[in-house]
């Protein structure tokens, strides 16, 4: 199998049948042999008809349901696991990703990357979107080095062992760049075509940028500290326990020239930071000794699988 083609879709009835008569239209010229995975995230409408209806035509298109949304990162962790080909493409499902982008992505792959990304260079969306789309992914460049401009693109070429090596769970596959970055894949931007949803509204909300947030944490951590946390819980410790004895070193040497410790605040500061940088410590050196634990995704039911 030379490429797979992965789409999540969540209540995405009208436009399904649309997006699949345009990515053959820019697929086949191309002469490869391809499947096209559609992860039907719990939909709720009447999207599986739709697709059901396109598969008559079209047996390239495979269909995994799951019993309820588990999320985004859920189901293309599903698609990665059944993608047969040497190239994976992620797309979203709303008609806002351009098949026609698709040669272009695999034109950059040719030029040694492993992963490319698209970058919504004009974006047709509400400002309700793009301002904390960008103010995303300013903080993601700064945090962690990786200079591409749009991390929330759905729209992405990977080699397939680059979906191999990163597991992906909560909201991660935003960081997938910066994950395979850190894993030693070269990565790649292009500019792709954006287009205004003409369907159905968007699944983004404040919640979601929120979850981004804390897996923006997690990915700092699991990129840089993953097997060496002593590195980052014991700096933290040592710089507690330093100044916490510092402290209470200079009140000892008070006391011992006659100043009374009562009613000194400094006291229980000291005590408190030698406690905590005790705590850091220890913290360290645990995580030091789970760092060969088991892959964290978590579990869900496959409903059902179509091929």
């Amino acid at each position: 199998m030379d490429l797979s083609i992965v789409i999540p879709f969540l209540n995405e009835e009208d436009s399904l049948q649309e997006l699949v008569e345009r990515i053959y239209t820019h697929v086949r010229p191309l002469n490869l042999q391809f499947e096209l995975i559609f992860i039907d995230d719990g939909s709720t409408d009447d999207s599986i008809n739709r697709l059901l209806e396109s598969k008559k035509k079209h047996p390239e298109i495979k269909i995994v349901r799951f019993r309820k949304n588990f999320g985004k990162s859920t189901a293309l962790s599903e698609g990665f696991d059944r993608a047969r080909g040497e190239i994976v493409i992620t797309m979203d499902a709303d008609l806002q990703d351009d098949p026609a982008e698709i040669p272009n992505l695999l034109k950059k792959l040719d030029e040694g990357y492993d992963l490319v990304s698209g970058w919504k260079k004009k974006r047709h969306d509400p400002i309700t979107k793009t301002v904390p789309s960008k103010l995303f992914n300013f903080t993601t460049r700064l945090l962690t080095g990786i200079k591409i401009h749009d991390f929330n693109c759905g729209l992405k070429a990977y080699r397939k062992e680059v979906i191999r090596a990163i597991p992906i769970y909560g909201e991660l596959h935003r960081y997938l760049p910066v994950l395979a970055h850190w894993q030693g894949f070269r990565v790649g931007e292009i500019p792709v075509k954006h287009h205004a949803r003409k369907f159905g509204h968007t699944k983004f909300g404040a919640r979601r940028f929120l979850s981004g947030f804390f897996d923006l944490i997690t990915v700092l951590f699991i990129t840089r500290y993953k097997h060496k946390p002593m590195h980052l819980f014991g700096l933290f410790g040592l710089i507690n326990m330093f100044f916490g004895a510092l402290i209470l070193v200079v009140l000892a040497i008070q006391w011992f020239q006659g100043e009374p410790l009562s009613r000194r605040p400094l006291l229980f500061l000291g005590i408190l930071l030698v406690i905590v940088g005790v705590q850091s410590f220890s913290l360290g050196l645990i995580g030091d000794m789970l760092t060969s634990s088991k892959d964290t995704r978590p579990k869900f039911a496959v409903k059902e699988v179509i091929e």
